[in-house]
């Protein structure tokens, strides 16, 4: 072989590395320019006077600084954007956003979001925004008592809107909107909860590790510290750097590691992205405490254990507007049993649910993390598009408990003309089983958890006493400044800005890799071991956070497992739930009232009354509620709002008429009969709108259809079936049952 062969040949092979080389050098400085860029964001994000990262155009209608008990929020209107119509008599949306670290705007991050389905659907849409710092003195019931402001204002700007607003919170925002719905219900109509801890202690064993984390530091007494350090302030950096901790593989390396390989594409959508994540909000030391001690450590907003400084109890079993709960399996930050066990906590079963009037809807994602919960563009077009479609189904729905499900519209489908985008929401009644077979906490884990609060409780009290006044004496504010702008998420973000002189020559030369760039191609050998190399450092990633998190389980069950501590911390062995909230007797003397109020509706009423009660019979039967007969329905409410019946009107109907059915359902169907008018025409118009309510999302079979065959029977003036003496129950059992108790 010739010397120019032999000098071919090992270029050749050698030619990989060459290539693989000059591609990864391009990529390193392209990917630090992409760091540039990032901290350059930060720095223009933190020096903006009110940072959001909101797509849309706002207005400012209310400033809570301004209030008598200012807050740091602001009511902000949503500008639709061309070729978007709002309907001013539609529902106004009100999107909240969490304050738990990061700054506001995810809600309306991109036009595929919360705010941006509402707006397709033709609603008026609001967002309550907040600033970076609080106010002195400023408390979360401070915070609470501005929404509360800024909900009478969007009522007001709205007053022939056909309900009250659909308001959505955000994780943390989720259960501040249920805090405030407690207290004025009147304020609200459905509520959408999108990934929000209201019963933080609950999970499953070997998941959902940072319930524990609380117990393991020995409760909150370190909040107190690092607010302490901070001169009164909470820096959100630390709850932001909790939630990272949780995925250390992505923290660590996935996260810029899939900038690096995509170095060319996907700059945007990091540095997107990134001005959001990389933004910090502060908290007042009162907040902060508020929040680890009632509602993480202490769980007690289930437990109705939360008073005002007026002294009004917080029970969430006040509020009586539609609850929809969004979580999601693949979610470790807020699991499903932290979304759902709340209801477990509150009610014995569907009855008693049903005896508060309340409507509760859930639906179970298979597999979007915390963040895509409210951020997903897929989300946003399939679940959050349906909620905002379909709010007046939600709010018409009898009082109980349900699953919303989704299913892909199909070519074949029935009455497409009754459905809107790709997917079709049916909601299923479901019972507290169905909660409880998704796992939870045995009676044990509610002991441990109960006296892990007790511990924090204590601990607390003696850093306060003996530690805290030395921490204040030492750390004034010029040093507090200091250590927040030393915290490391805020270093990362620094130290690859403009404001590094080292970074300086990085935008020229990557100015030079994109014009000379020369990618690597994809049957590099190099490239694929760049990828394995990538995979094993994941694992090895994930394999330390597993083994660090079974660890934490464990240390946690085993001591506050002890016998002995839990006598000290006077958790009674024998009281599976420690933090359940107690019966109303008032509640249940209200409830018998209630019924007896009801019992004399049976014979009163027209044609309007007569249609629900006939609709709602044959309705009970199926178990679940279709969108498509929902439409069906809003156009026969829409009919009867051209004689004067409002929305309100027409719930408050609906509903007495479902209760008519639980009660007596054979006494009020034989009561239609004389309750119908003389006039022919106007029966088979009422029972042409109970056909078409009926089978708008398929033929009805089953008992359904013996009971629609009743119904017409009755509308056409055949002989009803005699009355039942007996007393269906389901109100009537929730006051036995509190009774016997």
């Amino acid at each position: 072989m010739s010397t120019d062969n032999r000098q071919v040949n090992a270029f050749l092979a050698f030619a990989p590395a060459f290539e693989y080389m000059i591609d990864a050098a391009q990529r390193s400085v392209l990917f630090f320019d992409i760091l540039r860029q990032r901290g350059n964001l930060y720095r223009e994000y933190c020096a903006a006077k009110v940072p959001h990262v909101l797509s849309y155009g706002a207005e400012l209608v209310l400033d809570g600084r301004t209030f008598a008990r200012p807050a740091n929020y602001l009511l902000a209107r949503i500008i639709p954007p061309k070729g978007v119509e709002v309907d001013p008599t539609r529902r106004p949306f009100v999107v909240i956003d969490p304050r738990a670290g990061n700054g506001p705007g995810i809600g309306g991050f991109k036009a595929d979001s919360e705010l941006g389905v509402a707006l397709k659907a033709g609603h008026p849409c609001y967002f309550v925004g907040f600033l970076p710092e609080p106010m002195p003195g400023q408390t979360l019931e401070d915070v609470a008592r501005a929404e509360a402001i800024f909900l009478e204002k969007v009522i007001a700007l709205h007053p022939n809107a056909d309900g009250k607003p659909c308001v959505i919170g955000n994780c943390q925002a989720g259960w501040a909107v249920m805090l405030l719905a407690s207290i004025r219900p009147e304020l609200f109509g459905p509520i959408i909860l999108a990934g929000s801890p209201l019963s933080y202690w609950a999970g499953v064993h070997g998941k959902n590790p940072m319930r524990y984390s609380g117990g393991l530091l020995g409760g909150t007494w370190l909040t107190a510290l690092t607010s302490d350090m901070g001169a009164g302030k909470f820096d959100g950096s630390w709850l932001v750097q909790n939630f990272e901790n949780q995925n250390p593989a992505n923290t660590l390396w996935s996260k810029q590691y899939n900038v690096y390989s995509k170095v060319d594409t996907e700059g945007p959508r990091y540095l997107e992205f990134e001005r959001w994540w990389g933004s910090s909000v502060d908290l007042n030391a009162e907040e902060i405490q508020f929040i680890v001690d009632e509602l993480f450590v202490g769980n007690n907003l289930a437990a109705g254990r939360i008073e005002t400084s007026d002294g009004m109890s917080v029970d969430l079993r006040n509020i009586r507007t539609p609850i929809v709960v969004f979580c999601s399996k693949g979610d470790n930050i807020t699991p499903p049993q932290q979304a759902l066990d709340w209801i477990l906590d509150l009610y014995d079963d569907v009855e008693e649910i049903r005896s508060y009037g309340q409507t509760i809807v859930y639906t179970v994602h298979e597999s979007v993390g915390h963040l895509g919960i409210f951020v997903s563009g897929g989300v946003a077009r399939k679940e959050h598009n349906e909620f905002s479609s379909n709010i007046d189904l939600i709010d018409l729905l009898p009082p109980g408990l349900y699953e919303a499900k989704f299913e892909r519209r199909s070519a074949d489908i029935v009455n497409p003309e009754l459905t809107s985008g790709e997917w079709v929401m049916r909601c299923e009644q479901r019972t507290l089983d169905d909660i409880r077979a998704m796992g939870g906490n045995s009676p044990e884990d509610e002991r441990r958890f109960a006296t892990a609060a007790r511990v924090s409780e204590i601990n607390l009290a003696l850093y306060r006493a003996f530690a805290q006044p030395i921490v204040k004496a030492m750390v004034t504010p010029q040093l507090a400044e200091l250590i927040a702008h030393c915290h490391p998420r805020r270093m990362q973000y620094e130290i690859f800005s403009d404001a590094n002189p080292f970074m300086s020559w990085i935008e020229k030369a990557a100015e030079q890799a994109r014009e000379n760039r020369k990618p690597v191609s994809a049957e590099n050998p190099f490239l694929a071991a760049q990828e394995k190399v990538s995979e094993q450092i994941v694992k090895v990633l994930d394999d330390w956070r597993d083994r660090t998190e079974r660890l934490s389980e464990s240390v946690f069950m085993a001591i506050y497992g002890l016998p002995a501590l839990q006598a000290a911390a006077g958790i009674d062995p024998k009281v599976e739930r420690p933090r359940k909230p107690g019966k109303s007797l008032l509640h249940q003397q209200l409830l018998e009232a209630r019924i007896a109020e009801l019992n004399l509706l049976i014979n009163k009423g027209g044609l309007r009354e007569c249609t629900i009660r006939g609709l709602l019979y044959v309705g009970m039967a199926r178990g679940h509620v279709d969108e498509r007969g929902a439409q069906a329905l809003r156009q026969f409410r829409l009919a009867m709002q051209g004689s004067g019946m409002t929305l309100t009107q027409y719930k408050q109907m609906a509903r007495e008429q479902y209760f008519l059915l639980l009660l007596e359902p054979e006494a009020t169907m034989a009561a239609v009969s004389d309750l119908l008018p003389a006039s022919k025409d106007e029966r088979e118009k009422a029972l042409e709108v109970i056909r078409r309510v009926a089978n708008a999302g398929g033929d009805v079979t089953g008992e359904a259809a013996e009971r629609l065959k009743k119904v017409v029977a009755i509308f056409e003036g055949q002989e009803p079936a005699s009355p039942s003496t007996d007393v269906a129950s389901v109100p009537f059992a929730a006051v036995e049952r509190a009774k016997a108790s």
